[in-house]
């Protein structure tokens, strides 16, 4: 088990990678009331693992990811007697860490949270970092909170329920984060994808320990995203979009952003085109898309509703290599134009 800590200004949280479901109570403390939060499809694989807890089931799929799903987590904890001493442990992938960690930090001015992430892509980053946000009207993580969890507990186990392409999904930002910060690990993904891949046990625990590590690092900097986090946001501006206007999945629509920002750092000068083509070759060797399949103009008005937006300029990430990011001001069409290259 490797044993990791963040320290923000909104509280401290252990985070304990390989460690078993089981070993959950001794984390909470035996004689702390606690409630689980988690979906219906985690509830139907794990249910039998919970501890003897109420739990809160909520449904599945990011389209429950809004202001209605809290409001049914409020209503049970108010059956429930929920009250300031409790804890909330969320149990499922990033909607469930998302929906939960903002109904606990919102309920009763702020509940205390622990995070036990089902996915990969929750593992490495929904769970990590005190980010927690519902979308509203369509556009993702506009309603939010930060709040530290106590503690975020990462079971691969957990993993194997997981089809292929929820892997995939998690190995973008996995991909993401050695882009923005680990040179070192992006050469180990590139020797170890396929072993990432198949949920080797040894490559998987390396993949998500350097991944947390990259955001600990960040988020221990800059909590509430006034610079240095902004990093985190590699690909995410152009794929928070696509996720709006497309079928494509988180870790799909991150990879086309990356795609995408690492073909406009190149246009800018900032990056090297051999660097740019590591990355894509990283990204398809993945089984990840780097093409954008819908018009440009599409995009650009998607990318107009960005919450990171000042006036007319986006905070956007650069690359200027691999392992080293640079965040800029940048107008849309700036973006749209570097989409054109990968239609």
């Amino acid at each position: 088990m490797i044993h990791l800590r963040l320290v923000g200004k909104t509280g401290g949280s252990e985070i304990l990678i390989g460690k078993p479901l089981a070993r959950l109570p001794e984390l909470v403390g035996r004689e702390r009331n606690a409630v689980i939060v988690t979906d219906e499809n985690v509830a139907r694989l794990y249910a039998t693992s919970f501890p003897s807890w109420p739990v809160v089931t909520i449904p599945p799929g990011e389209q429950n990811k809004n202001l209605p799903t809290v409001l049914r987590i409020y209503r049970r904890f108010l059956e429930l007697g929920v009250d300031r001493q409790w804890l909330v442990v969320a149990v499922g992938g990033g909607v469930v860490c998302d929906v939960a960690g903002f109904a606990a930090s919102t309920y009763l001015r702020g509940l205390e949270i622990g995070f036990v992430p089902t996915t990969l892509l929750a593992q490495v980053d929904a769970a990590l970092g005190g980010k927690n946000g519902v979308n509203f009207y369509g556009y993702k993580n506009l309603v939010g909170t930060f709040r530290q969890p106590r503690f975020v507990l990462c079971d691969f186990e957990t993993l194997r329920s997981l089809p292929l392409q929820a892997v995939r999904s998690g190995l973008a930002e996995v991909i993401k984060a050695a882009a923005i910060a680990d040179r070192p690990m992006f050469g180990f993904l590139e020797k170890n994808i396929r072993s990432c891949l198949n949920l080797d046990r040894k490559a998987i625990a390396a993949a998500v320990a350097r991944s947390c590590r990259v955001k600990i690092d960040i988020v221990s900097r800059d909590e509430q995203e006034a610079g240095e986090r902004r990093k985190l946001n590699f690909g995410h501006t152009v794929g928070h979009a696509l996720e709006k206007i497309s079928r494509l999945d988180h870790g799909e629509a991150v990879a086309i952003g990356m795609a995408i920002a690492a073909r406009l750092s190149v246009r800018k000068g900032l990056l090297a085109k051999e660097e740019e083509a590591r990355l894509i070759r990283l990204l398809k060797e993945a089984g990840l898309p780097v093409t954008l399949r819908i018009k440009p103009s599409s995009l650009g008005r998607a990318l107009l509703k960005d919450k990171k937006r000042e006036n007319r300029n986006i905070h956007f990430v650069f690359l200027s290599k691999l392992g080293q990011a640079v965040v800029e001001k940048i107008v849309p069409q700036e973006i749209i134009e570097a989409a054109h290259d990968l239609r």
